[in-house]
């Protein structure tokens, strides 16, 4: 089957989801959950192929996003019971007035449609997009990346048969069957069966849908974020979060990429920093992290030279581009010039410095005293995400229920003619 004619036969699902009702639409959820949890062992066997493929392909890092386990498998079905548990939004009246001529108009939320997903090597944005669109009132078209097609194509399997045991149409999900860029360029200039696109994966992804796509595209998640350690900040809290937020999964797009220091503490922060980050990591038989430092913090800590590219580039990897800046002012220029507006933080004590920087940094997710790795729907209460949209139209940070939603005016009277 072609790419367009898997979206026309999703399309036509469409009616079977849309106006479905918030326990129709749990059923179908909480079924999925179950089969995948009771498929397991095929998915499992499915992403073993993927994995040995995948060997010496990509690094070790992106090998780890590629992995799946039994306990990562039971953390997909959470997400989807946790998508079924969220309020139901569709249909709401999000606004209400009437004209002076007695029309009531009402703005109400209603799903888009048909959201389409192309992502890479992270099979459990598999079951995360397809559980946010089912509750959204949404059909779903995934397109995976050829390192995930093996593990993403068995999720899906089990999830069109949880849908099938719970009565609903098993084609509001499905994956498209071809892996090379025909498929993806299908999918961007599908106007009229595609609704929303949303690219998940590296630069190169994100914007090649960006700058090709003819159909409504959300820029998401390449995340050059950055931590600005204050002058007045806590030490101890500042490596606290520097090491959560570089070390805890380098690989996702919350990770931080970019550290800053303010000189006046950089002599007595930097070596703290490097004790946490490499030392002690050496020590522990963990994996330590490449410091690339410009040439203020490399007369403190030894380390490697940073280029300049160092400071516009998403490692994905244990890699911290260092720099030492003269005050917040330069901070705050810093980051105006090389963040992807995804999620900045500072560590400061000083309010006034932290609502500057709050003010002036213009990215989705703007951190005081808290690592970036908080950037997920989850961690905000939004459930399961659909990607970070690092835009500012229509959707802006975790892209959750609300933001997989459109609006309709719905205007009642009693004749009233113009």
């Amino acid at each position: 089957m072609t790419t367009i004619e898997l979206l026309e036969r999703t399309r036509a699902a469409w009616g079977s989801i849309r106006s479905a009702s918030a326990e129709e639409k749990n059923r179908l959820l909480l079924a999925m959950a179950e089969s995948l949890e009771e498929n397991s062992g095929d998915i499992l066997h499915e992403n073993a192929k993927d994995m040995e493929a995948a060997k010496g392909a990509i690094s070790d890092v992106m090998l780890d996003r590629l992995a799946l386990s039994e306990s990562r498998i039971h953390a997909m079905a959470e997400g989807i019971r946790a998508a079924a548990a969220l309020p139901d939004h569709v249909g709401r009246a999000l606004a209400q007035f009437t004209r002076p001529n007695g029309m009531t108009i009402t703005k109400r939320q209603v799903p888009l449609g048909l959201v389409a997903i192309i992502y890479e090597s992270r099979p459990n944005v598999t079951s995360d997009a397809a559980a946010l669109c089912i509750k959204s009132g949404n059909v779903c078209m995934l397109r995976s990346g050829k390192e995930a097609y093996r593990s993403s194509r068995a999720i899906v399997t089990a999830l069109k048969a949880g849908i099938e045991s719970a009565g609903g149409d098993e084609d509001i999900v499905n994956i498209v069957e071809d892996t090379t860029h025909a498929s993806a360029q299908a999918l961007m200039t599908a106007d009229g069966l595609v609704d929303l696109l949303i690219p998940r994966g590296g630069k190169g992804l994100i914007r090649a849908c960006v700058e090709s796509a003819t159909v409504p595209c959300i820029e998401t998640g390449t995340g050059i974020c950055h931590v600005y350690v204050d002058r007045d900040a806590d030490l101890d809290m500042a490596v606290k979060i520097i090491e959560n937020a570089k070390t805890s999964r380098p690989s996702v797009c919350n990770a931080e990429e970019v550290c800053l220091v303010h000189r006046g503490i950089a002599k007595e922060f930097l070596p703290k920093l490097k004790a946490a980050l490499v030392d002690k990591r050496k020590d522990a038989g963990l994996v330590p992290v490449e410091l690339r430092l410009d040439e203020a913090a490399a007369e403190i800590i030894p380390g490697t030279a940073a280029t300049e590219l160092d400071f516009d580039t998403e490692f994905l990897d244990y890699i911290l581009a260092v720099a030492v800046v003269d005050d917040l002012d330069a901070a705050i220029t810093h980051i105006q010039r090389h963040s992807t507006h995804h999620s900045d933080c500072i560590v400061t004590e000083n309010q006034a410095a932290a609502d500057r920087f709050v003010d002036e940094v213009d990215s989705a997710a703007v951190y005081v005293n808290v690592s970036t790795r908080f950037t997920d729907g989850g961690e905000f209460g939004l459930g399961c995400e659909m990607g970070i949209s690092t835009q500012k139209l229509h959707a802006r940070g975790p892209m959750g229920l609300d933001e997989l939603s459109t609006y309709k005016y719905v205007i009642t009277g009693s004749g009233q003619t113009r």
